[in-house]
């Protein structure tokens, strides 16, 4: 006999699930509230919202529903066959007590590992918190209670301050259509996931420093699409941990990023390299080093890459490609078959993330506006490029030429971590290629708002570039050259006699050589 009770019972939860827009689609609904959540975001939820998770992946899988309320936790274990929904108007908010987190790799509100077929979706937030997390992170270290570590900058050790989500050894993972805020750490990290689809995911976070928007470390099959990312750190980064196979086969699309750093970054860490990636239909602002950082310097490969349809205003550099070698017990790694194609990048005169509430860190020494960059080591070249359909717009503004001997005595810094700046002071103001073979630029146009008494190019170590169609503005432009050798222009080859080179009709060049090393 069904009871009067039953009936309100079920009553209520399927009025529950209309007004939060679920469709279980066959599992199981485990509203939080039935487990003693009181989301008010004061009480600690933790231990409600946890046992709504347990119970769900007991049933084999179910959705765990996060309704009408701000949910205050500390560290939450994501289960297997359970998806968590944080529905429109709702709030996961993380605990500022860094004694409520738990630790996988590093600290953690939503934790997973080895755990299959995941989600975190829904229409609400779920802020870190991570202004008042960081005091208190800072208050415990400052007290001696042998947490950790101060980084050598003086804040807090990253592995001392929690993330949002991090989410390890794990196979079939969605994140769609939440809002993240205000990590005290990177936002989330992804390690030796396969099978990630990231979508239609908010990223506001500029509460503190490595505010990494997303971390995919070593991951496989991965689909991005549709994110909008304001970091105070790298926007979306690609990683490669020590003793990883590399990240592999990901489509990065229609994302729009503001970084304190680099929008697009692959590394630092790049132990195991990176393959197989497409990103396309980025929109970027207000980031302070490079619309896209290439950087395999810890003995990975880094190959078969593909960035197109760009589109970057105000940012400290359009690309920066290097190939180092920080781990100098380990092999040097590769870069090399990649291709960038159609962007347009604004590069400001000024900070690009001035006024920001976490800065990127200053310039270490004065110099001028950065070229974009393609360097490896001696040896070691960086490979097999193609820049096509690209257009970077300078401010122009070096009020002298680099003095003589400028070109050799730039620094090599292989062990050095990468970065637009790492070299100082440049001697060209639209790109500066030191070792680096067969290169190729079709449809490249480069030019300064105002004048900049630098090289448009400086080419130290490169062999086989060719240029195709190229315009740089103002006319008259200076090449230099150090170490060059099969340099063709629009199918014609460049012999050491030329003096100048007419790339197009309004880009007469003049070439400066210098005498190449011993």
């Amino acid at each position: 006999m069904i009871t009067r009770q039953f009936v309100l019972v079920l009553f209520v939860a399927a009025a529950v699930q209309a007004s939060a827009g679920v469709e279980p689609a066959g599992g199981r609904v485990f509203d939080v509230h039935g487990f003693g959540a009181r989301g008010d975001g004061r009480t600690m939820d933790t231990a409600a919202l946890q046992s709504a998770i347990d119970a769900a992946a007991k049933a084999g899988g179910g959705v765990v529903l996060l309704t009408n309320g701000d949910f205050l936790a500390g560290s939450l274990w994501l289960k297997s066959h359970v998806e968590l929904r944080v529905v429109a108007g709702a709030r996961l908010l993380g605990s500022t007590s860094l004694a409520d987190y738990q630790r996988n790799r590093w600290y953690a509100l939503l934790l997973a590992e080895g755990q299959q077929d995941i989600a975190l979706t829904g229409g609400g937030t779920i802020d870190g918190q991570g202004r008042e997390l960081v005091k208190d992170v800072i208050r415990r270290l400052n007290a001696g209670e042998g947490i950790g570590q101060h980084h050598p900058s003086g804040r807090p050790d990253e592995n001392d301050r929690p993330q949002v989500i991090e989410i390890r050894n794990c196979h079939g993972v969605t994140v769609s259509g939440i809002t993240l805020r205000d990590s005290s750490c990177w936002v989330e990290n992804y390690i030796n996931c396969e099978d990630l689809l990231l979508e239609d995911i908010k990223v506001q976070s500029t509460a503190y420093w490595n505010n990494d928007g997303m971390d995919i470390s070593d991951c496989r099959r991965v689909r991005i699409a549709r994110c909008d990312i304001n970091a105070a750190d790298d926007g979306i980064c690609l990683k490669s941990e020590r003793g990883g196979k590399g990240c592999e086969d990901v489509n990065i699309n229609d994302c729009r990023v503001r970084s304190s750093a680099s929008a697009l970054k692959f590394g630092t860490a790049s132990f195991g390299g990176f393959r197989k990636i497409r990103a396309t239909n980025l929109m970027v602002r207000d980031t302070f080093r490079a619309v896209v950082a290439l950087e395999s310097v810890d003995g990975g490969v880094l190959e078969d890459v593909l960035v197109e349809h760009v589109r970057a205003t105000n940012t400290g550099s359009a690309i920066f490609m290097r190939l180092g070698h920080r781990d100098t017990n380990g092999p040097v790694g590769r870069l090399s078959n990649v291709v960038i194609r159609d962007m347009k990048v604004e590069v400001p005169a000024g900070k690009p993330d001035a006024n920001y509430e976490t800065e990127g860190p200053p310039a270490k020494g004065v110099h001028n506006v950065l070229p974009a960059c393609l360097v490896g080591l001696p040896g070691f070249p960086v490979a097999n490029v193609t820049l096509e359909d690209i257009e970077i717009i300078y401010p122009g503004g070096a009020s002298r030429p680099p003095a003589d001997g400028a070109v050799e005595k730039i620094p090599e810094h292989p062990e050095k971590y990468p970065e637009i700046s790492m070299f100082g002071e440049l001697p060209a103001w639209g790109f500066y290629l030191r070792h680096a073979e067969n290169i190729r630029f079709n449809n490249v146009r480069v030019s300064t708002r105002t004048p900049d008494l630098r090289a448009a190019m400086v080419l130290d170590d490169v062999s086989g570039l060719e240029l195709n169609n190229m315009s740089i503005q103002p006319a008259a432009a200076t090449f230099v050259l150090h170490g060059v050798t099969n340099l063709v222009y629009n199918g014609k080859s460049c012999s050491d006699a030329d003096q100048s080179i007419q790339l197009s009709e309004s880009s007469p060049v003049n070439l400066k050589r210098l005498k190449t090393r011993e």
